[in-house]
């Protein structure tokens, strides 16, 4: 059996845009809260409903941060974290459970220092890497707790309009 590609239609590439924009756009609206923020739990929903298509959101999301905040290190760790929870929540999709996704999402958020210290890791050394790790544990811990927690609140919700969007027709 010969299987059809999926295209991607003007109106798909137009959310896609806004979906990369909403993203940056909540994470400057809540970056002055110490690692609380909606990224996450926006890609989970957004590779829930557009499976593949969420790569081109997450990565113009990413541009977008280094053409704001500046190319360092940190975004380095940008261009393979979010790859991450997308692969995850793919694993992870047919997934009925809120629990199980404010367990992703705060598990991510845990991890999230584990897995920011890689780039340092080569280019420092393994000292530099634990060290970095280390210090933001407090940091870790906020944010795992924080993504939980806005996970058990906004899932439902965020993924009702989500669902809604999908079948919304454009006359």
């Amino acid at each position: 059996m010969v299987r059809k590609k999926e295209s991607v239609s003007i109106r798909d590439l137009a959310l896609m845009g806004l979906f990369s924009a909403i993203l940056l756009g909540v994470q400057l609206a809540f970056s002055f809260l110490p690692n609380i923020e909606l990224v996450s739990l926006l890609i989970i929903l957004y590779t829930r409903h557009l499976r593949y298509r969420a790569l081109p959101v997450i990565y113009v999301f990413v541009l977008l941060e280094g053409l704001v905040f500046g190319f360092g290190i940190w975004w380095i760790m940008y261009l393979y974290i979010w790859a991450v929870l997308f692969a995850l929540t793919m694993l992870l999709r047919k997934n009925q459970f809120l629990v199980g996704w404010a367990l992703l999402s705060g598990g991510f958020g845990l991890c999230f220092g584990a897995l920011g210290s890689i780039p340092y890791l080569f280019l420092s050394g393994p000292q530099a890497a634990f060290a970095w790790f280390v210090a933001g544990i407090p940091f870790d811990i906020t944010h795992g707790v924080g993504n939980f927690f806005v996970c058990l609140a906004l899932f439902k919700p965020l993924d009702y309009l989500l669902e809604r969007m999908e079948h919304a027709r454009v006359e």
